[in-house]
């Protein structure tokens, strides 16, 4: 219907986007409007928060208007406009056979769709990680870093949070990176970025949450994927996804395998500054290991009715290592000459095997929006590793060395993990605009490691036990939660949403063992703490598609497991690692200022943020008194650092088939130095960038090149070096799309390192880590069956329950 008066040009164009099943709202879907004789859009801009949105300054006319959003059918319209219009609720639906008489099935999903507070990522549309890992894949995500161990960072912090479909991984303990190493990409439907969480998230994590939506067929009837992927140094790949869905039931099973090499290289070389009979020191290595890895998940729902649902889950992980690290050392005296050299060989085995259970529960009330949701999850993680570590020292004359003792050590590590989560989510709407939402969570993690150390006696076939690095190391790790967020639209164009998270966490820890006499020593840690985490948000939509966001919360980052384990890391006995006990958490607060803008050809957002972490964590490397010419790395809670950074995000449809996406993010960071540590206070101006294009050359050929690049960052006490990388793909679809067969190329470059700068009272040093170099993948998918059921038989079912596990209080939207 038309309403209101306005002159031939300057009428404008309105309507909202909802769940054709459920009349949900649909924000941050794209929207884009065309002349109805022109294939080039016009204007381009998002739903809302309410999943709303308008054109404004149109003249009279004949116009197309289309909807997109990921996992929903592409959606057109052609409207008359002869003034004012406002459309009402277009309707979109997600089955794939059902076409509404004014729905046209056209595209192909956004790579990356931008919201305000949020970023998701479709990963079907990478193109350069298929036959990769999960790793892989987040390395080619704006604002996402991924290091050669897997470490994850977001906006140039290490510490974030990973989630998959919604929770923590309940069988991967605190090891998410090696998850994320043997997971393949191929399994993965999106990833969620979220920067600064409200009250209703886990308060975990600095620099916000990353949450991974597995596959999970949305299609009734029965329906399945196929793939088979190959590439250099003998990786190989393969999945198999199944699905059938009636109108009560819905079953799905998902297998994936992935094998391959991982090969690496690396020097290392520090100077000391003081007096010392070895002045310089230099190794380099030469790595190579072989991973094989299980992933399983089972899956069924039960539909009591169209508003309650029961769903079982599990997922099983089997993985198995071998590994062997070649090193040369070399020691220097003080007129820099040649006087020792240490040939050494770090070889071995691991295996892990891990599995966890989930149950979730979703009722919905007959009030509309009144919803109660719930889950348990249990996730247990066995994982035993085998070490063999020599090395020996010899002089010039290629004589066993009178200086430095050989080496001969083997280690036998044992570690099991028990991790329980559990929740109650419940949302109550007080009235059309606004609601309040309630929650309770328990995490609970049980970690022990168990290591044994024997030593080769000098002269024999004997070894000897080492009681010093022989010991139990046990860990409980438990938070419980409760929550509350408020949430109004107190006027069309500005909202409010505030909450309060309470947490009572415990960090208990016990150290047992038996010393050189045979007496048995314990050592107990203990950190118990009560925190409130407040969160606040506000938004301010403007007229012309801009919308503002001013946003803050405090949030938490816990040490982990390995950073408080106090046994040495002796693989290499001139670099020891070493965890403390004592570490506090980090105290975090966050500030956020948000805008974003529609234009035809572009979308764009920016944030300004600032972020204070009290207590900071930090490895701190110093010389180790026990060995002339090596160091300790050990944890420690430093004063204080700040950052302030301003993040642009845009993608541009440079044409009909070309699209591009790019990040930039620049922040600068200060630390406060530490007087008993040795630790001055140092800052730095850092940045980093990335640059994802997508070719679609024909309707069945596409292309697509990502390069990432982050300037030298600084730390407590020097700076990483630069990292770059360059990946691309190609995909060409047959058989009606139902095979697609696909070649990546990653690292074209060969650039692809880690490398530090440390620099203290004590030594300088500088450490450079490479892995794999080019990698080249092959890969083809099949997908088949058939949908002769529509969702439409389950109506009432939230949309969002759609795209992950029934009861997840992880929704990523906003508010």
């Amino acid at each position: 219907m038309t309403s209101g008066k306005a002159s031939s040009g300057n009428f404008s164009l309105k309507g909202k986007v909802i769940d054709a099943s459920t009349n949900e709202i649909i924000d941050f879907a794209t929207v884009a409007l065309y002349k109805s004789n022109n294939d080039k859009p016009l204007a381009n801009t998002q739903t809302d928060l309410e999943g709303q949105f308008s054109f404004q300054n149109l003249t009279k006319g004949e116009y197309k208007i289309t909807v997109n959003f990921i996992g929903y059918t592409p959606f057109q319209k052609v409207v008359q406009l002869n003034g004012n219009l406002q459309l009402g609720n277009l309707t979109l639906k997600q089955s794939a056979n059902s076409v509404l008489k004014e729905v046209l099935v056209t595209g192909t999903k956004d790579v990356i769709q931008l919201g305000i507070d949020r970023k998701v990522f479709n990963a079907d549309q990478s193109l350069a990680t298929q036959g990769g890992s999960a790793s892989d894949l987040l390395a080619t995500i704006p604002s996402v870093q991924v290091d050669l161990d897997g470490n994850v960072s977001l906006r140039g912090t290490n510490n974030v949070k990973v989630l998959i479909d919604g929770k923590p991984s309940t069988f991967s303990g605190s090891d998410i990176s090696s998850v994320l190493q043997a997971l393949p990409a191929n399994a993965i439907e999106k990833v969620e970025l979220i920067t600064n969480p409200s009250s209703k998230y886990e308060a975990e994590g600095q620099s916000g949450i990353i949450n991974i939506v597995l596959k999970r067929s949305k299609n009734a009837g029965f329906n399945g994927n196929a793939s088979l992927a190959s590439g250099r140094l003998e990786n190989h790949n393969a999945g198999l996804a199944l699905n059938y869905r009636n109108l009560k039931w819905n079953f799905s099973g998902n297998y994936n395998y992935k094998e391959g090499n991982r090969d690496g290289s690396g020097y290392n070389s520090t100077s000391f500054l003081k007096p010392t009979t070895t002045p310089f020191t230099s190794s380099n290595l030469i790595s190579k290991r072989f991973n094989r890895n299980h992933v399983l998940k089972l899956g069924t729902d039960y539909f009591f009715t169209p508003n309650t649902s029961i769903g079982l889950s599990t997922n099983l992980n089997i993985r198995d290592q071998k590994k062997s690290e070649n090193s040369d050392q070399l020691f220097y005296d003080i007129n820099n000459e040649l006087t020792d050299r240490g040939p050494g060989f770090n070889g071995g085995n691991e295996n892990t095997n891990g599995y966890d259970l989930n149950m979730d529960f979703s009722h919905k009330f007959k009030k509309k929006g009144e919803e109660l949701s719930a889950n348990f999850s249990y996730g247990n993680r066995k994982e035993g590793e085998y070490q063999s570590i020599v090395q020996q020292f010899f002089d010039l004359n290629d004589q066993p060395s009178s200086s430095k003792t050989g080496m001969d050590r083997v280690n036998d590590i044992t570690r099991k993990d028990h991790n329980y989560n559990i929740q109650i989510d419940y949302t109550y709407p007080l009235s059309k605009n606004s609601k309040l939402e309630a929650g309770y969570r328990s995490i609970l993690r049980y970690n022990q490691e168990n290591q044994v150390s024997d030593t080769l006696l000098l002269g024999s076939n004997l070894y000897d036990r080492d009681y010093n690095l022989s010991n139990l190391f046990e860990l409980q790790d438990m938070v419980h939660a409760v929550y509350s967020s408020y949430q109004n639209q107190l006027t069309e164009s500005f909202g409010i949403q505030a909450g309060l998270r309470a947490e009572q966490a415990y960090l208990n820890t016990d150290i047992s063992g038996l010393d050189k006499n045979q007496v048995f020593q314990t050592s107990k840690g203990k950190l118990d703490y009560l925190r409130v985490y407040p969160s606040i948000f506000l938004t301010q939509k403007l007229k012309g598609d801009h919308q503002l966001q001013l946003s803050y919360s405090r949030r938490v980052n816990r040490p982990r497991g390995w950073q408080v384990n106090p046994f040495p890391n002796v693989a290499d006995r001139y670099n020891i690692r070493i965890g403390n006990p004592n570490l506090k958490p980090e105290d975090i607060h966050s500030y956020e200022f948000s805008y974003a803008k529609f234009w035809r050809l572009v979308t764009f957002t920016s944030s300004v943020y600032f972020r204070q972490v009290n207590d900071v964590i930090q490895s701190i490397r110093a010389e180790n008194p026990d060995e002339n010419g090596g160091t300790i790395s050990k944890f420690y809670n430093i004063a204080r650092s700040r950052s302030a950074g301003l993040e642009l995000i845009s993608r541009a449809s440079i044409s009909k088939t070309w699209n591009i996406t790019g990040n930039l993010n620049f922040f600068k960071t200060a630390f406060k130095g530490d007087e008993s540590l040795g630790i001055n206070d140092n800052d730095g101006f850092n940045w980093n960038g990335n640059v994802n294009s997508t070719l679609n050359i024909t309707k069945q050929l596409a292309a697509q090149a990502n390069f990432f690049y982050m300037a030298p960052r600084t730390l407590s006490q020097g700076k990483t070096q630069s990292m770059q990388s360059l990946d691309a793909g190609l995909k060409y679809d047959l058989l009606a799309k139902k095979v697609s067969l696909g070649f990546n190329v990653q690292d074209i470059l060969d650039s692809r390192k880690f490398g530090m700068h440390t620099n203290n009272l004590n030594f300088i040093q500088d450490f450079e880590r490479r892995r794999m170099g080019r990698m080249y993948n092959f890969s083809i998918n099949y997908r088949f069956g058939k949908t002769d059921m529509t969702n439409s038989n389950r109506k009432g079912k939230k949309s969002d329950e759609r795209e992950r596990p029934a009861g997840n209080d992880e929704d990523m939207g906003g508010f």
